[in-house]
């Protein structure tokens, strides 16, 4: 079988200058990024669907995207795959240290050691913190002075290209951790109504116009926008991923419209010719079929 190395090796003559492939001599840092993500999501999906095949396949493809990165680092000379892996041995080894005593990766806590789920989740915020603060020392320039949210932030280290409903969830986690944040459910469910009810007053401005217009579309994006950042708060403090919340949705939906799809199909009736009074009663069936 192929080994690591193997991956390797093939990725150096895939960006040999000479013998190389055009398209992946073609590619840098920034190219291969949506690739990444395409390719962390196709991993999702296969977990979802339960394939260990399609799992196994997606996995070497997004583990080949580390190799592709860890080339471009080499080649440029700030890091290889040695670096990465290095790196991250010792940060996991440091944020867990009720696995690994004395942040010693070969070492073992006495047998019968035991540590609380609060335990475990206190000390992981408290590494994190400590080494948010450790970066913002190294980024500092000496005799700075002043605010500024890209060095100083307690936000400023949560990707802004994370999907939407995923960095939303990690602002207010990370905002919670720092005392802003209530305390109990019924102000999270007394704000959503507040955004609903602003957006309601929006869309009656708005009236019989055109809701493209510049103004009124900036409006109403700006509403909505309030109104799901509220309602992943409400899942945060349900304990429900907001992701995984509307993934199933998604998916729950796709499954109801395809069942509409497939009785139209056996009437031979085109879904577009079909009154909507026809589908709501196919989709109740759909969803009365599911319980």
């Amino acid at each position: 079988m192929y080994t690591l190395e193997d991956l390797k090796y093939l990725m150096t003559r895939l960006r040999d200058p000479e013998s190389g492939c055009p398209w992946d001599l073609k590619q840098d840092f920034s190219t291969i990024v949506p690739h990444t993500l395409e390719e962390a999501y196709e991993v999702a999906d296969a977990i979802e669907r339960g394939d260990r095949h399609d799992i196994k396949d997606e996995l070497g493809d997004l583990l080949f995207q580390v190799i592709f990165y860890a080339r471009l680092g080499s080649e440029e000379g700030s890091f290889d795959f040695e670096d990465i892996v290095d790196n991250v041995v010792q940060k996991l080894v440091r944020r867990h240290p009720h696995v690994f005593p004395d942040g010693d990766l070969r070492a073992r806590f006495p047998e019968g050691t035991h540590f609380t789920d609060d335990q475990i989740k206190s000390q992981w915020e408290a590494i994190k913190q400590q080494e948010r603060a450790l970066k913002n020392q190294e980024q500092s320039k000496a005799g700075e002075v002043g605010f500024d949210p890209k060095r100083d932030s307690v936000l400023r280290d949560i990707p802004a290209n994370l999907p939407s409903l995923n960095r939303a969830e990690k602002l207010q986690k990370r905002a919670s951790q720092h005392g802003f944040d209530w305390q109990t459910l019924p102000p999270v469910l007394d704000k959503i109504e507040e955004e609903l009810e602003e957006l309601r007053t929006e869309i009656a401005r708005a009236g019989e116009g055109d809701f493209r217009e510049a103004g009124v579309h900036e409006r109403l994006q700006d509403e909505l926008g309030d109104l799901l950042f509220c309602c992943v708060n409400l899942a945060r403090f349900l304990k429900v991923s907001p992701d995984a919340a509307l993934r199933s949705t998604n998916e729950k939906f796709t499954r109801r419209f395809t069942f509409i799809e497939s009785r139209l199909h056996a009437r031979q009736v085109d879904i577009e010719q079909t009154e909507l009074e026809t589908l709501d009663a196919l989709w109740d069936q759909a969803k009365a079929d599911e319980r």
